[in-house]
């Protein structure tokens, strides 16, 4: 193995076996008080790999800042390989507020590669990319669900880029969902660079969720260990997620009430009962059937619903057998010790 270099971030020179966290300027509030974008730089004493973690790209999706500072207190990195960039607060503005976007009301995650003359979103996506993005390999951005919904743990990728392929099985997520490049993403950003970015989804905004954070944690060191910025644990069990080609949403199709018949994670059957719509009164009652055999992904939480709201994400399945085994060592796994993944 090759000794590292110092490694020069924002100005500040790591030292290889050094941590150090850097603040990069941002604009300034008008109250005047300055605000800056932390950057944790974990600098391993050997070359190789520099990966990017950030989370809160979108301000109120909190479940991926628990995940990075379990990852950054982690020992596994005392013997890390190359080098880690975490960022767990990309929109400080919006976590601040508790609120998805910036006080632009721009949506940060539509915002990139941004430019530094552009808007508020614009500059802070510029400034991103050309101080971090640019300067790794690949990436992970953490995400939760939005707007009362919530998600099983996830990894969202191009199913036609080989290498983000690969990645995503190795993160250990119980599926993966096809999603293609959004245009003004972070990762469709990060990808015209030729570099791969993992998306995990999980939980919903605002709120801890423990077996997702859990799982992306346990995630991100799967992935180190893949790539060799970590080395490999040979005890450590490899299970094949749930590559699925479709998902869909199951709408509402008419207002009222909704009773939920399924969580996430459940395997179900076309014609199963997914919950009941009722109006006020109970004069109206809707039946909302699965209207195909897959898995549970996705739930709005909020009871109320206009016609044609979102109510259940449905991903269609390839073997039933194959997925109802993912997903039983999926939750078996989660009462397992982090221990394991620590030597």
């Amino acid at each position: 193995m090759k000794r590292a270099d110092p490694f020069e971030f924002g100005g500040v020179s790591v030292l290889p076996g050094e941590c150090a966290t850097v603040e990069l300027p941002m604009a300034r509030l008008y109250t005047k008080n300055e605000m800056t974008l932390p950057v944790q730089v974990v600098h391993g004493r050997y070359t190789g790999p520099v990966l990017f973690v950030c989370a809160a790209v979108h301000g109120d999706e909190i479940n991926g800042v628990e995940i990075i500072r379990r990852l950054l207190n982690s020992r596994s990195l005392t013997k890390l390989r190359g080098t880690l960039l975490a960022i767990p607060v990309v929109n400080p503005f919006g976590f601040i507020q508790r609120s998805r976007y910036l006080p632009d009301r721009r949506d940060l995650n539509r915002s990139f590669p941004g430019t530094s003359k552009g808007s508020l979103a614009g500059r802070l996506a510029h400034l991103f990319m050309t101080k971090i993005g640019s300067r790794c390999d690949f990436g992970i951005d953490l995400h939760t669900g939005s707007n009362f919904r919530s998600n099983l743990p996830q990894i969202r990728a191009s199913l036609n880029d080989e290498k983000t392929i690969e990645l995503a099985s190795a993160f250990g997520a119980p599926i993966v969902v096809p999603s293609e490049l959004r245009e003004g993403s972070l990762r469709e950003a990060v990808a015209a660079l030729g570099k791969p970015v993992l998306v995990f989804e999980g939980g919903e905004s605002l709120y801890f969720n423990e077996s997702v954070i859990r799982t992306g944690y346990r995630g991100i060191l799967k992935i180190m260990r893949h790539t060799g910025m970590l080395a490999a644990n040979r005890r450590a069990k490899q299970r094949e997620p749930i590559i699925t080609d479709r998902t869909s949403w199951v709408r509402a199709s008419m207002s009222g009430t909704f009773t939920l018949n399924v969580k996430l994670g459940d395997l179900v059957k076309r014609g199963n009962l997914l919950g009941v719509l009722n109006d006020p009164f109970g004069d109206d009652r809707e039946d909302v059937p699965a209207p195909f055999t897959g898995v549970i992904i996705g739930k709005l939480n909020l009871p109320l619903a206009h016609e044609g709201d979102a109510l259940i994400h449905l991903a269609k399945v390839p073997d039933t057998d194959e997925a109802e085994e993912t997903l039983d060592e999926y939750t078996s796994s989660l009462t397992e010790e982090d221990f394991g993944l620590e030597r």
